[in-house]
């Protein structure tokens, strides 16, 4: 079983327009509602490649109640996220039909209790002695410390279960101190941790920091890695045209099906990278055009330079 943790769930509400003008009233073509949070991301897309995932982290209220009847519905993973007194916040994206551009609005989530949190702490090792390995994505509620990825990253680590870290700013500093096996930032999030704007650089500082191996989101560019074997660069054969919403998460259910499987390092970024360009032809986050899947497998250009290792 693969454990996905996403402390900060959504309920995700896609709205189409037809073209997006600030200071105006818009006619919404059509609306979209569907479990969120960048592990729930990741699990469906776990769950759709046929691992066997279970969801956890925090759920309340309406919007909580909403996102769990539709995680019922998605076959192979299991719902084990707590029930907490405040509401799952919502995000809304605005998708302008005439550029494709995709605008973003996220609530910060629930205040979570001090008694929540410590609940949580006791079911999380408790999911642990099940776990072939575990994603600690996304944002941190509030009220949840801001060392708590830290925390998680050691309780895995001493459960022996192999940790995947998928977050930003203070909560990744720390996170990365802690020695997870992998963390997946994008590029603005790598160049904010280690102040360089050169990837490859900063690729090698935050592994200095602490991680085992580092994949670097680029972008359209593919994905960066550096790993104990060496240094590898996977990009698309084209660039995909589409919502990139969940892109993210669809490299990081690559990456740790890959690791869960023993796939080598060029196959795991290379089922990333595919993966990440067929969401972008999806309609929403979670999701991924198969076909489109399949076929990247095969095009995906990996290169490897050892000099770095």
């Amino acid at each position: 079983m693969i454990l996905t943790v996403t402390l900060n769930t959504a309920l995700d509400i896609t709205y189409r327009v037809g073209a997006l003008r600030p200071h105006s009233t818009h006619r919404v073509s059509d609306v979209a509602e569907r479990p969120g949070g960048k592990g729930v991301n990741v699990a469906r897309v776990l769950a759709a490649l046929g691992h066997e995932t279970t969801v956890t982290g925090f759920a309340g209220g309406a919007t909580g109640r909403a996102l769990r009847e539709r995680l019922a519905d998605t076959p192979g993973l299991r719902d084990a996220l707590l029930p907490v007194a405040g509401a799952t916040r919502r995000t809304i994206a605005v998708v302008d039909e005439r550029t494709g551009d995709t605008t973003q609005l996220n609530e910060p989530g629930p205040q979570i209790a001090p008694a929540e949190w410590g609940a949580f702490l006791d079911y999380y090792e408790e999911l642990l002695a099940g776990a072939s390995a575990v994603a600690l994505c996304g944002s941190l509620p509030p009220g949840v410390p801001v060392g708590a990825y830290a925390g998680l990253i050691k309780a895995a680590r001493s459960a022996g279960v192999p940790v995947l870290l998928d977050t930003s700013g203070e909560p990744l500093r720390r996170g990365v101190a802690a020695r997870p096996d992998l963390v997946k930032p994008n590029a603005d999030e790598l160049a904010e941790l280690t102040g360089s704007h050169d990837p490859s650089r900063a690729t090698q500082d935050a592994r200095r920091r602490g991680a085992t191996a580092v994949v670097a989101s680029l972008g359209p560019q593919g994905l960066l890695a550096l790993t104990p074997e060496g240094h590898w660069h996977a990009s698309p054969p084209t660039r995909e045209h589409g919502n990139p919403t969940g892109a993210g998460d669809s490299a990081v259910a690559g990456l740790l099906s890959g690791l869960v499987e023993q796939l080598p390092w060029p196959n795991r970024l290379t089922r990333a990278v595919a993966l990440s360009a067929a969401t972008v032809r999806a309609p929403a986050a979670g999701e991924f055009d198969r076909a489109v899947y399949e076929n990247l497998l095969g095009q995906v250009a990996v290169t490897f330079d050892e000099s770095t290792a």
